[in-house]
């Protein structure tokens, strides 16, 4: 599929983080952001699966952030824009920008983060485990190497990506008033797809300074 440009999901929310000392950008749901420059890319995450991708040799990297691992409507003709949501629009339009940008897809690399189990009543749905065996299927069938991967578990996170140095800073959530947050963006997921998968509403802001584990490539 050819993917037009979405304006309208690129993330768009800007900050000097002092923490880092640079330009960050936050992603929210649907969003996803592709640079050169050398900023940090962060987003936080419950079932929701984020993919960092990156070329080291074209200098170039990018994240996104995805809802559900697939419209199994099979409404593909439907605007991308309303469909960032789900991950094989996210992952396409993610890996199409880097290209753009003069990234190789031979010289492509993943790290991929979230599936978070967060409330113990979704099992059912069971979104996140959903979320991370769709992420690690798509980038095997496009041979994009996994690097790094922090998926599943009963925690939600919060990922901070270098894309020219492929870091990532990966936080799990602890605090009691961040996982309140995050739990009731995930009622509300829950509530969306219970009711003909009406989209879910942008998640909350949050930030943390909880237990932190570095990966890099």
């Amino acid at each position: 599929m050819r993917t037009p440009h979405l304006p309208e999901a690129i993330a768009t929310r800007k900050y000097f983080d002092r923490e880092f000392e640079r330009q960050a950008i936050k992603l929210l749901p649907n969003e996803y952001y592709v640079t050169g420059e050398d900023v940090v890319l962060t987003t936080v995450l419950g079932s929701c699966v984020a993919a960092c991708i990156r070329d080291e040799k074209a200098g170039v990297g990018g994240m996104n952030h995805f809802m559900l691992p697939d419209d199994e409507g099979g409404t593909a003709d439907r605007m991308l824009s309303a469909s960032m949501r789900y991950g094989c629009y996210a992952l396409e339009v993610l890996i199409n920008e880097l290209l753009k940008m003069g990234a190789r897809r031979e010289r492509l690399e993943a790290k991929v983060f979230g599936g978070g189990a967060v409330l113990a009543n979704m099992t059912t749905l069971n979104i996140g485990d959903r979320n991370a065996d769709f992420v690690l299927r798509y980038l095997k069938t496009e041979e994009i190497r996994v690097a790094a991967q922090d998926l599943r578990g009963p925690h939600a996170r919060r990922v901070s990506y270098f894309p020219i140095t492929g870091l990532a800073l990966v936080r799990r959530l602890t605090r009691q008033d961040d996982q309140v947050s995050v739990e009731r963006d995930e009622r509300a997921l829950a509530r969306a797809i219970a009711t003909s998968g009406t989209a879910p509403a942008r998640g909350g802001e949050l930030f943390t300074r909880a237990s932190a584990s570095r990966t890099s490539s």
